[in-house]
């Protein structure tokens, strides 16, 4: 099959197969972008509703500019990768505050916005702008990978330019909107990671992965980053009138600005009897009137290259906490999920 007609059977495939998503019936590019950046390295079924909540909690990207930086984060609690959250706030405000709310229109511009790379920048000038850029995400490397046999790992120096380069060669130039949107598509569904369809498949007879049995094996990516194990022991402050304290993340890294209890991290998980005297010589804890353990086995969380293994202590004190705030007001802050699902399991 030549590269033109491995086009036209994805446009083919599309028209037939895409799914009814909100951001789809728009060129809008503050919709477009904002889908964009929710999507990354999250599904589709997961970010949906986050889509929607943002778009009805912020209708203009002048809106978005004008919140509160808490305000973001808290709507963008559960989705991750908080840093996402920042840049979308930063970016909001240089939109609106640089280019009177208007999106740049070129792949140039758009990239120099804060947390667009490539593939956002190229995704909204296809789809919003209709400019002849080629996207290259996860499902596209997979879809390119196996139909042309390209054994390069895609998160090489060497497999990123050679898939962006072959990418740019396959797209429909006419109707990029749609090509781009197709491709992504297709790797989702009908080229799936674990368990594609490969009888059913379209473009089967010329896929080289299935033909040489490579399906499994294709794309190729270079070694995982090893896994960092983590020990949190999180301190539920409570006081006789019901406060607690929360602190603001302040250290570039996990969680940045989020908020949560006074945390001992430790480079294992201690006993119960050494965590207890940890605790009880804490300078900066009023006199304390008993200490319990929430969970005696650490909930393990885990992120993209680190595990945490977390224990919540309940400390209750006989004098009242200087910096308390009531215990019902605490769903207000922006929390990491790990904290959100603690808060509602625990009741006082």
């Amino acid at each position: 099959m030549v590269k033109a007609d491995f086009s036209q059977k994805i446009l083919e495939w599309y028209r037939e197969h895409q799914r009814d998503l909100p951001w789809r019936s728009t060129k809008d590019p503050y919709h477009i972008w904002l889908s964009e950046i929710i999507l990354q390295q999250t599904r589709v079924v997961q970010g949906t509703p986050y889509y929607h909540k943002f778009v009805e909690a912020f209708p203009t990207v002048h809106d978005l500019a004008q919140a509160s930086e808490e305000k973001v984060l808290k709507l963008w609690q559960g989705l991750g990768y908080y840093s996402r959250a920042r840049n979308l706030h930063a970016t909001a405000k240089m939109v609106s505050e640089e280019f009177e709310g208007e999106f740049p229109n070129t792949y140039e511009g758009l990239i120099q916005l804060i947390g667009v790379g490539d593939y956002t920048a190229s995704a909204i000038a296809s789809i919003s702008f209709d400019l002849p850029e080629p996207v290259v995400d996860g499902n596209v490397y997979r879809v390119l990978a196996r139909y042309f046999g390209v054994d390069l790992a895609i998160n090489s120096p060497e497999g990123v330019k050679y898939f962006k380069t072959l990418a740019r060669e396959v797209m429909d130039t006419k109707n990029i909107c749609d090509y781009n949107q197709g491709i992504m598509e297709f790797g989702a569904i009908q080229c799936a990671p674990k368990k594609p369809y490969c009888l059913v498949c379209p473009i089967q007879s010329h896929c080289v992965a299935l033909n040489t049995n490579q399906v499994s094996v294709l794309p190729k990516k270079l070694n995982k980053t090893k896994v960092k194990q983590r020990f949190f022991d999180y301190l539920v402050l409570l006081d006789s009138e019901k406060n607690t304290v929360l602190e603001q993340r302040t250290q570039k890294g996990i969680w940045y600005k989020l908020y949560q209890f006074p945390l001992i991290e430790g480079k294992k998980v201690e006993t119960l009897d050494t965590m207890r005297e940890q605790i009880q010589g804490l300078p900066s804890l009023p006199k304390i009137q008993s200490i319990s353990l929430y969970n005696e086995k650490p909930v393990v969380h885990k992120l993209s290259h680190q595990h945490l293994n977390t224990r919540f202590w309940i400390v209750e004190t006989e004098e009242s906490l200087d910096q308390g705030i009531p215990w019902k007001t605490v769903e207000d802050y922006p929390v990491p999920v790990l904290i959100s699902d603690f808060l509602t399991a625990f009741k006082i």
